[in-house]
């Protein structure tokens, strides 16, 4: 996966669940209830839905969306890259000609 395709579905917003308008107290429920979720096996809390298809939810990952969210400045790029269209890979694949009539 490229650089902008993972930035996008590891965004931390996507981690966790929320929306770019959660607040700090927003973060740090969401991630308690993650971790709190996959400590005990609950079904479906080990996956997580993305622009580009259901990516794996670690504990590893839940730390991380946290300690992210919590910084004002990776805040802002995650919010930034939550913007942007799945497609943000680079330019799109040229459709196919249609047959000459």
């Amino acid at each position: 996966m490229s650089g902008a395709r993972e930035r996008i579905a590891a965004n931390p917003f996507h981690v966790l669940e929320l929306d770019a308008t959660c607040g700090r107290v927003d973060v740090e429920r969401a991630g308690q209830r993650w971790l709190g979720a996959l400590a005990l096996g609950i079904q479906g809390a080990n996956s997580y839905s993305t622009p580009l298809g259901p990516r794996p939810r670690t504990e590893e990952a839940v730390r991380l969306a946290m300690a992210a969210l919590r910084d004002p400045d990776q805040r802002l790029r995650h919010e930034l890259w939550l913007r942007l269209p799945a497609a943000a890979d680079g330019p799109a694949a040229p459709s196919p000609a249609s047959p000459a009539g």
